[in-house]
């Protein structure tokens, strides 16, 4: 998609969501384990306690226009906060998203493997 850099932090970061939810969906998907166990094991990668965690980790691994776009998100404003998540957790999660939903968009699925693998790295 051309016009990537034109949108706008609440669509990349909407695009995001969906983009990590299915990456650690398809991460958890070899556990063999009952469907609501993984549910359970989903939602704790994706609450943005988690997702403030996995930032900490690629942080040092991101380009500096990855950067950009996770601070466009990250300062983006928000009208709510979700009652389980800090402010600072949530602004950093929806950072994250942001650079997941651009990279989508961009057609950078080599990268979005590369950063996800550091996620998911003991």
């Amino acid at each position: 998609m051309e016009s990537v850099n034109l949108l706008s932090p609440a669509v990349l970061s909407f695009v995001g969501d969906a983009v990590y939810t299915l990456l650690v969906r398809t991460y958890l998907a070899d556990r063999s384990r009952p469907s609501g166990e993984l549910h359970d094991m989903a939602v704790g990668f994706v609450k943005a306690a988690s997702q403030a965690a996995a930032f900490k980790k690629v942080e040092p691994f991101l380009t500096e226009r990855e950067l950009a776009v996770f601070k466009r998100g990250r300062n983006f404003h928000t009208a709510n906060t979700p009652k389980a998540a800090t402010g600072g957790d949530y602004h950093t999660a929806t950072g994250l998203e942001c650079v997941f939903g651009y990279l989508h968009l961009s057609g950078e699925s080599e990268r979005i493997s590369e950063l996800f693998s550091v996620i998911t790295k003991e």
